[in-house]
């Protein structure tokens, strides 16, 4: 069909679309559910195909503008939401000059001529930090697909590109989007009792059985920096407990990274002293801008979360005072961030050959098991979860914040509620190696044990609250 064939097209089932939608409200709703956990009710959204608008209502948009090339469907979206925007509009030739948080396209791409030009196009709409979400259907269904429309199941749809996964990632690569993640859902889009939850929340995630499923999903960032970084700034957060004899090595080693770098540590009424060592060198080292915070709560993520809120910089760091993390790595964290290359820089100590009494080795098995089980489940390749080393832009710790409802309070390290923030965010997640060392004061404050059952209750909880939703 030419593109005039198809605005007639759908011009002529804009009146049809609520009953369709109503016939297959539990595939819609799922779809819908699933698109609420990636994308944020305060986020502004743009829709590429958004027909009559009741996706792009359902997800809450601060800001909402819908697309679609059918003027009957926009002037049924307009009469529908009038708190929302619609327009009619082309994806190969957008006439939009905001940009957006979200760029959602739903079961749109395969109507498109160019899609490569198409893509190009969706740069005139991003920011480096906007997520683009691309569902598309696995063309094995094509004659279920066609099977349904025929028995009056679902309603007639025209012939669209064949567009495998990877097909569909080629052309966001030409056009210079970095794919984050891409995967399948719904193995079964009609509701049966019992058996619809069991095959898309569980069988669904298993291998081989994924590749059935009805959609497609893409999640892609345009590959552009956020800041030039000879103008980026940084704040090194030390949460420190029992660490007197570390404090003034941590400062001494620390370099300045970027247009400025402050030191803040946020001690955690220890007994030795650590405090009065952390004042001491906050005079002694007054060329440095450093900070000392008393924690309020107990544990390390309350100590980052205190350090977190008062940081006034760009980028946010972690190092733990023990410095087995030697400071002098640090800017590899930070050219990373800053050159685009991740959104989320997570340390990996299970690369380099380790000091012989740097890690235990129960402790190297248990970061090994959930090294592997959490790269499953977070769908990006985590090979060390506990590394106490992260790093990440203050504006998506924002937002990891806002967001931490979903989750709640339930991680006494920090680590997996940084981790889980950003894989909910959909950042880009890259690994740093570095060399893991002894501790040269003090003890460990990790109890293998304890520590290690709830790390299992996490990879449960996770597997909960991310993956089987």
């Amino acid at each position: 069909m030419t593109k005039a064939e198809r605005i007639e097209y759908f011009d002529s089932v804009a009146h049809d679309r609520e009953k369709w939608r109503k016939r297959g409200a539990y595939y819609h709703g799922e779809l819908e559910k699933y698109l609420r956990f990636l994308i944020p009710s305060n986020a502004s959204i743009l829709e590429i195909g958004c027909g009559t608008g009741e996706l792009l209502a359902f997800l809450n948009p601060i800001k909402g503008l819908g697309i679609d090339i059918s003027p009957k469907m926009i002037g049924i979206a307009r009469g529908k939401f009038p708190h929302l925007q619609f327009t009619v509009g082309d994806l190969e030739n957008l006439q939009v000059k905001e940009k957006f948080d979200y760029v959602v396209i739903i079961e749109t791409i395969g109507h498109v001529d160019d899609i490569q030009l198409a893509f190009k196009e969706l740069h005139k709409v991003c920011k480096p930090e906007t997520r683009l979400i691309i569902v598309y259907y696995n063309y094995l269904w094509q004659p279920i697909l066609k099977f349904s429309e025929a028995v009056g199941l679902r309603m007639k749809h025209l012939l669209q590109h064949w567009l495998p996964l990877e097909d569909i990632s080629n052309l966001l690569y030409l056009n210079d989007f970095e794919v984050i993640k891409k995967g399948y859902r719904f193995l079964l889009p009609i509701y049966i009792p019992f058996i619809s939850t069991f095959f898309n929340k569980f069988l669904t995630n298993m291998p081989f059985f994924w590749k059935l499923s009805l959609n497609e999903i893409v999640i892609a960032r345009p590959i552009e920096v956020r800041k030039q970084p000879e103008e980026v700034t940084c704040s090194v957060i030390v949460p420190c407990r029992n660490e007197r004899g570390n404090i003034e090595q941590a400062v001494i080693r620390i370099p300045n990274m970027g247009k400025h770098t402050e030191i803040i540590f946020v001690e955690g009424h220890s007994e030795d002293g650590t405090l009065e060592e952390c004042e001491r060198v906050k005079t002694g080292y007054s060329e440095k801008d450093i900070k000392v915070l008393v924690q309020d709560g107990k544990g390390k993520g309350d100590a980052v979360r205190k350090g977190f809120d008062h940081a006034k910089n760009d980028i946010l760091m972690i190092l733990d005072a023990d410095l087995t993390v030697p400071p002098e790595d640090l800017p590899k964290f930070f050219n990373a961030i800053v050159s685009g290359k991740g959104e989320f820089i997570n340390g990996s100590r299970l690369v380099y050959q380790m000091e012989k009494d740097a890690m235990r080795f129960l402790n190297l098995l248990g970061n090994k098991f959930f090294s592997k089980a959490f790269t499953y489940l977070l769908e990006q390749r985590i090979r060390d979860t506990l590394c106490g080393t992260k790093v990440l832009w203050k504006e998506d710790y924002k937002k990891i914040y806002i967001g931490r409802h979903y989750f709640g309070d339930f991680d006494p390290f920090g680590d997996f509620d940084l981790l889980f923030g950003a894989v909910k965010l959909n950042l880009k997640i890259v690994e740093i190696p570095i060399r893991y060392r002894e501790r040269t004061y003090g003890r460990t404050q990790i109890s293998r044990f304890k520590h290690g059952l709830l790390l299992f209750k996490m990879t449960f909880f996770a597997l909960r609250k991310i993956k089987i939703i």
